[in-house]
């Protein structure tokens, strides 16, 4: 079996990572806008890759390199940037970047919530505060209304186990609180936005949508593949401790309808009804499993490739994500991130050799393939990330992208990977 005529190769960025122009146009701060000495060497968003004033370039890059689908989150700041009130130039950005993506034959993939609360947000309680649900939908209304007249593809979330745990519990990303006893309260109000969220889009978009979600998702590579490798492994993708936080605490309400153990006491049978609202695919975000986390002295992390966040590099973890979650929900599953940072930079001759990424590329799309070859509905695959840009606490350091971007010059340079992408594009995968 072959990759789908229809499949979706594409890439994904996030507004807060690309767009710049944090304060023009009517916008207001995110919280992002604000982290101020959370993030390396005193670096900002504030300009990030100038996409706001360069979508044009960078659509046709996009188009140069064969994508067939494009996925980057609407900005809720710069769509609502006080309570009640709509920006129009937020509005007319996003419909122009879709008419120039539509006009290049690219699918536009559109993530509502890629991390970037509005200031405003924050202040009146953030996901502490139940009063989010009704500001989440009022926001989503807005844009569903503009925009489903030529976006099919929607995605409530991004990652709610960073955004919740990351952010209200470790603090380890904005707005850096540590709310460790309340927390439960912060998933019960994301969810419940999901699953509103879906019903809104489904009643209200003008094109038939197909709404996901896309989870950091991190299962455990099988110690073997007979019966009890894979049950074993099964167990500790969804019911460990880490397999539950990072997958199944969300996934279980929102695909299943069952609260897990954490959230037991928290979710009613009525919330549960409301989370579970039907969707029709799961986005999984994917890059290193979750075996050097409960595995430690079994999983030999040495003798494999790191990415220089230190990330392991495993191609295989890819197709047991993809299995594990389509064996658990039995619902199609995108790849909605996948990739790696590496310290890339341009030659004398003008090029960017990463070849530790073509290889990246290699090894983990064949994970794909076999999970197609067996017959796994897999809609999709975006890499992370279409270029170059900033790494929330990490900065600018960390380079992500098939497409190299200089930062104080803003230069685009395809990078031999977004070469070698184009290529496996070009043959639908049948050269992997």
């Amino acid at each position: 079996m072959s990759f789908p005529k229809d499949f979706l190769w594409g890439a994904a960025s996030a507004a807060a990572q690309v767009e710049g122009a944090w304060d023009e146009d009517g916008k207001c701060p995110s919280i992002w806008d604000v982290a101020g000495e959370h993030i390396k060497n005193g670096e900002t968003c504030h300009t990030a890759c100038d996409h706001y004033h360069r979508y044009k370039e960078d659509v046709a890059l996009m188009k140069e390199m064969g994508l067939k689908s494009y996925r980057f989150s609407v900005s809720w700041p710069r769509i609502m940037p006080e309570k009640g009130k709509v920006n129009p130039k937020g509005i007319e950005f996003y419909k122009n970047l879709i008419a120039e993506l539509k006009n290049a034959g690219i699918e536009p993939l559109v993530t509502l919530y890629h991390w970037d609360m509005p200031l405003w947000v924050h202040r009146e309680g953030g996901w502490k505060s139940p009063k989010i649900i009704d500001y989440y939908l009022e926001y989503v209304k807005v844009v569903v209304e503009a925009l489903s007249g030529d976006v099919r593809y929607w995605m409530t979330f991004n990652e709610p186990q960073c955004f919740i745990m990351l952010a209200y519990v470790t603090g380890g990303h904005a707005p850096f609180r540590h709310d460790v006893f309340t927390f439960r309260n912060h998933m019960r109000h994301m969810l419940l936005a999901h699953g509103r969220a879906v019903r809104l889009i489904r009643k209200t978009a003008k094109l038939k949508p197909v709404i996901g979600i896309a989870m950091a998702a991190s299962t455990y590579i099988p110690d073997s593949e007979d019966e009890a490798g894979l049950r074993d492994s099964a167990q500790k993708s969804f019911k460990s401790t880490v397999g539950e936080g990072s997958n199944s605490l969300y996934m279980d309400p929102i695909a299943r309808g069952v609260a897990t153990k954490m959230l037991r006491r928290k979710l009613s049978t009525e919330d549960l009804k409301i989370i579970s609202e039907p969707i029709d695919f799961i986005g999984v975000n994917v890059y290193q499993p979750s075996n050097p986390m409960i595995n430690k002295k079994g999983y030999n992390t040495d003798a494999l490739p790191k990415t220089m966040m230190g990330w392991v590099i495993d191609g295989r973890c890819l197709y047991w994500t993809i299995r594990q979650y389509y064996e658990r929900y039995h619902l199609p599953i995108m790849v909605t991130e996948n990739g790696m940072a590496n310290p890339d930079t341009v030659g004398f001759d003008g090029k960017v050799r990463d070849d530790i990424r073509v290889k990246f590329l290699d090894d983990f799309l064949s994970s794909v393939k076999r999970a197609v070859d067996e017959g796994i509905p897999v809609l999709g695959y975006q890499h992370w990330s279409i270029m170059d840009n900033f790494e929330w606490c990490e900065g600018y350091g960390p380079r992500f992208g098939l497409i190299h971007v200089d930062y104080n010059t803003q230069k685009r340079t395809i990078k031999d990977s977004g070469r070698h992408y184009a290529e496996i594009i070009r043959t639908n995968g049948e050269n992997l």
